[in-house]
């Protein structure tokens, strides 16, 4: 009978009378409430409730009836036809003080306060203003604990944190009402009254609270970043995808409309136009900026490639993606790789404050650690193909080893042997952010190079070294202070090529692949060198940045350092899938340190350039081919350090090796098939399992078989399985060469 029951109260659930979509959000918002918080509740996730609320889908029980029920109990408490009083929030007031003429940020939105944080529980949504607020006296900020329309008290001093009280940025999207709002970070939601895009940008500056503090003593504040979504597009006279020409271009055209009330308004766009990632500045004045930058996802700025579908999230998911990279690495200032170089100058800014001379007047100075604001020619061996040092070469000349440094990462495979097909499964383990790793510690040039003849090799001088490594012989190496191991040489990829063939000659290499050299034991003696005097440390905090923005998300999503080897194999079995915005997160993560290295040696990019002639990345000072060719070769020698001893310890060998992943035959499905744990520790200075850089994860298993039919199938008998390993998908198969 109690069974009959439960089913009359599900079946009268199920028909639980709910007001209108429109009236759920007003009930919501009249107490308070954040989607987050009634999605906590209900059990349900934020998107649910927002789905409800825009009647886009209707709850099913058992959420229905406790969802009628809160709705009941809201519309008790606040009648359709109550007056809406203006809120107050609950942070406490802050005395007024006078203020510091730094920045000239206005009042800001009219909201309740809510945390900043990317993790925290949001606190309320904005309130739509009866009337927008007016501006205050330049000279003076408000605090955001004074939200009452008119009220204005000016910022403390060195206020950053209420300068920027509702985060880094915002997604701006238009509701079925027609309302511009602007979702921040944490569930803040604000109401926007600005009717154009310019005055969208001053509403931004003026009232918004939002931007980034500075990340370095000597560094700036970041720029609030807006994200349009295709309404706000719509709303704002801009068009909701680019024509193939305005794609090629990267640009809309100078004479749109939109561009023209921007320069009737006085403000101006850099250099790259009104593009995925257009910043709209006016010109700085002393200290101040007035800068705002703006993200097109349907322009295609978030790249499905680093960013997989955030581009497709609703705004206020996508407000979360994104501000959770930006409270973990920074505000993102475009593509991922131009992130990553930006957040290296922001972390070594080129100048500072000097001490006060004697009328006591502070002046700009050179940086100690950084770069500095001037570029630095590279040494002619570090240039790549088509640079001005090279325009004298002939037209049709191949630059050599002995002419150019190829120091890159490994695409290396080797056909299997006999014992190596016997065995049932191929095991793929990949070294968790294994650049980022490969720039931590690392002294790289900070200036420009000096050319050096016959020089003594200082493994502590970071450089480029003309010098013979044929001579290094893998099969007998040093693995040990006073330990030697006898190897199968013909079964190991060369640490001194990135293709692995043992070198014929004198070539150039970085300074850790001929540290690598003297490590094994043998002698180097360079012919030539360009070295640099002036070095540091210079990736360090980027490093440690992005190391701690990856494994706070990593262990968001459950997989924390110093698992147990079961334990973290289990706990990356399906992480993505626990939250697949915060591993949106992690992906772009990865992508800024690669494609942050990358852009330290950016090729031209069209706009009519001919060898021999200077190309715009030329002009930055963080154009340094050198500090990419010193991270790679780092990265590449503690892979095949790790492989070395692996193989002098177990006798087992890599089938392939591409670029951070590397192939073993195994008889087990399993990476603790290969790596060697005794006592439940790993081979000193081999492989270990962990979500640490440096560390390695599985990649993937296929068959045995499965790598000898696409091999025999493609008639390329050393394909480099590395890359097909994962799932093993084979697309755009090489020749092996």
């Amino acid at each position: 009978m109690s069974e009959l029951f439960d089913a009359v109260d599900a079946l009268i659930a199920s028909r639980s009378p709910l007001p209108p979509p429109q009236e759920r959000k007003r009930l919501r918002q009249a107490h308070g409430l954040t989607l987050d918080e009634v999605a906590a509740a209900l059990q349900v996730r934020r998107a649910t409730v927002s789905g409800w609320e825009a009647g886009k889908t209707e709850p099913r029980p058992p959420e229905r009836d406790a969802y009628a029920r809160m709705l009941k109990q809201l519309a008790q408490l606040y009648p359709a036809n109550a007056p809406v009083l203006p809120e107050d929030t609950a942070a406490p007031q802050t005395p007024a003080v006078e203020a510091a003429p730094a920045s000239p940020a206005a009042e800001p939105a009219q909201a309740r306060t809510a945390p900043t944080g990317p993790t925290a529980e949001p606190a309320h949504t904005a309130r739509r203003p009866a009337a927008p607020a007016a501006a205050p006296h330049p000279a003076a900020t408000t605090t955001p604990a004074s939200r009452r329309q008119g009220e204005r008290k000016p910022l403390p001093a060195g206020g950053a944190e209420l300068r920027f009280a509702n985060g880094p940025l915002a997604a701006v999207d238009v509701d079925a009402d027609g309302q511009v709002l602007a979702y921040c970070v944490g569930g803040l939601v604000l109401d926007v009254p600005a009717k154009s895009l310019p005055a969208l940008v001053d509403w931004t500056l003026r009232e918004a609270a939002l931007g980034q503090p500075k990340l370095s003593g000597p560094g700036k504040d970041g720029d609030p970043l807006l994200v349009l979504t295709e309404a706000a597009l719509e709303r704002y006279g801009l068009p909701v995808a680019l024509t193939d020409e305005e794609r090629l271009a990267g640009r809309i055209p100078e004479g749109h409309k939109v561009i023209k009330q921007l320069a009737r308004a006085e403000w101006k766009l850099t250099k790259r136009g009104f593009g995925p990632w257009a910043r709209i500045y006016r010109p700085a004045t002393g200290s101040e900026r007035a800068c705002v930058q703006l993200c097109i996802p349907s322009w295609n700025a978030l790249d499905t490639r680093h960013w997989g579908e955030a581009g497709q999230l609703p705004p206020a998911e996508l407000a979360r993606v994104l501000g959770v990279y930006a409270s973990r690495v920074m505000t993102p200032r475009g593509s991922t790789a131009v992130t990553g170089l930006e957040l290296m100058t922001a972390l070594h800014p080129p100048t500072r404050a000097s001490e006060p001379d004697a009328d006591g007047k502070r002046h700009s100075e050179h940086n100690p650690g950084s770069l500095g604001k001037d570029p630095v020619d590279c040494a002619p061996c570090e240039a790549p193909d088509g640079h001005p040092l090279l325009k004298d070469l002939p037209r049709f000349h191949v630059r050599g080893p002995a002419e150019k440094s190829f120091e890159e990462a490994y695409d290396w495979a080797r056909p299997m042997t006999d014992a190596e097909c016997t065995l049932r499964h191929l095991v793929g383990i990949d070294v968790n952010m294994a650049f980022a790793a490969g720039a931590n510690g690392l002294v790289v040039g900070l200036g420009a190079p000096t050319h050096v003849t016959a020089p003594v090799f200082d493994a502590k001088l970071p450089g480029s070294w003309l010098v013979d490594l044929s001579h290094v012989d893998l099969s007998r190496v040093k693995v040990g202070k006073d330990t030697w191991a006898e190897l199968d040489a013909s079964l190991l990829p060369s640490p001194f090529t990135p293709k692995g063939e043992r070198p014929e000659g004198p070539a150039w290499y970085a300074t850790p692949t001929v540290a690598y050299a003297v490590e094994l034991g043998y002698e180097v003696r360079p012919v030539e060198a360009w070295v640099r005097y002036e070095n540091g440390r210079y990736l360090d905090s980027w490093y440690n940045r992005l190391r701690d923005a990856f494994l706070a998300t990593m262990s968001d999503l459950g997989v924390h350092a110093d698992m147990e080897p079961a334990d973290f194999l289990a706990a990356m079995d399906g992480y993505r899938g626990r939250d697949p915005e915060l591993a949106i997160v992690v992906s772009a993560v990865k992508a800024t340190v690669k494609g942050g290295l990358g852009k330290l040696r950016e090729r031209p990019r069209g706009e009519g350039w001919r060898p021999g002639e200077p190309w715009r990345a030329l002009s930055r000072p963080t154009w340094r081919p050198d500090i990419r060719a010193a991270v790679i070769s780092r990265t590449r020698i503690n892979l095949h350090r790790k492989i070395v001893k692996h193989a002098a310890f177990t006798g087992q060998y890599p089938v392939a090796v591409l670029s951070d992943c590397v192939v073993y035959a195994a008889g087990g499905a399993s990476p603790l098939d290969v790596l060697p744990y005794r006592d439940g520790k790993p081979l000193p200075g081999g492989f270990k399992l962990g979500i640490n850089p440096g560390l390695v994860k599985h990649e993937g298993t296929q068959d045995v078989l499965w790598g000898e039919e696409v091999r025999e199938r493609f008639n390329a008998p050393a394909l480099n399985l590395a890359r097909y390993i994962k799932d093993g998908t084979v697309t755009d198969v090489d020749n092996g060469e």
